[in-house]
């Protein structure tokens, strides 16, 4: 059920203590104090109101005269001007509406042998990590595990870059090196992707298991390699020829989960 009119609407304004308040949530540490995140855009919020209990929904008269009919009746709605949007806006160009979602309670779940996971060790780019959950969330991979010093998943730009990927893909941080010699003891296929490793496109690859990547700059760490039994590379072409150093890691996780899915419905 939604909106019928902006006059349904109990519209209150949002105050300067309120303003900073949602500021304040820029900060990792306010976020896991409070328990909230921020989500912006129209479509960005309207991809996660379904799965993430809304908090408070801020928007300019201009936003809500066009869209908002199309919130759900119910939905707590508070509005603020362009420019106030602006200061509390963590991305470039605001779109006119924001979101704060509560961050739910995640159960610990552990890796099981017939499905795929992505492994992150200390991704440090925003982007990267909602890059990866996006094509996660095509490629039908449910969870990515993330070393404790992996980005924030729930960092502004990581939200954006999602396109809605958030609300399908959980995003799990834990003691990498530990999660993944549990893993291998459970008979669990870990690959690592490295310069030197087995060419992917000929390499064995299993239906299930995880794939690790590392650092933007340093790769993955030698305590989670040390776990990695099969090492991949994605080779360029033609064979030998002069190329880049290496792939940016959300294009190489693209291109090996790719990989993957391609061995099973070939």
């Amino acid at each position: 059920m939604f909106y019928t009119s902006i006059s349904e609407m109990e519209i209150q304004r949002l105050s300067a203590n309120d303003r900073k308040y949602i500021s304040g949530l820029s900060s990792a540490r306010r976020r896991r104090e409070e328990c909230l995140f921020v989500a912006e855009g129209g479509k960005c919020v309207a991809e996660l109101s379904p799965f993430f209990s809304c908090k408070w929904l801020v928007a300019t008269d201009a936003w809500l005269m066009e869209h908002g009919r199309e919130l759900p009746a119910g939905m707590p709605v508070w509005k603020a001007r362009a420019d106030e949007l602006e200061r509390m806006s963590q991305v470039r160009t605001p779109q006119g509406v924001l979101a704060v979602f509560a961050i739910p309670d995640q159960e610990a779940v552990a890796p099981v042998g017939d499905e795929l996971y992505i492994a992150l060790d200390r991704v440090q780019d925003p982007g990267n990590l909602g890059t990866i959950i996006r094509l996660a969330d095509w490629f039908g991979i449910s969870r990515i595990y993330a070393s404790s010093d992996t980005v924030d998943v729930f960092n502004s730009k990581v939200v954006q870059s999602t396109m809605g990927g958030l609300a399908r893909v959980a995003v799990q941080y834990c003691d990498l090196p530990r999660m993944l010699e549990e893993a291998v003891d459970a008979g669990i296929d870990v690959y690592g992707t490295f310069l030197g490793g087995e060419n992917l496109y000929t390499a064995p690859l299993t239906r299930g298991g995880i794939i690790v990547m590392g650092n933007e700059g340093q790769g993955i760490s030698p305590e989670v390699e040390a776990l990695c039994g099969h090492r991949l590379t994605i080779p360029p072409f033609p064979t030998g020829a002069s190329t880049v150093e290496s792939l940016n890691v959300s294009v190489a996780t693209a291109v090996a989960v790719a990989e993957f899915r391609r061995r099973i419905i070939r």
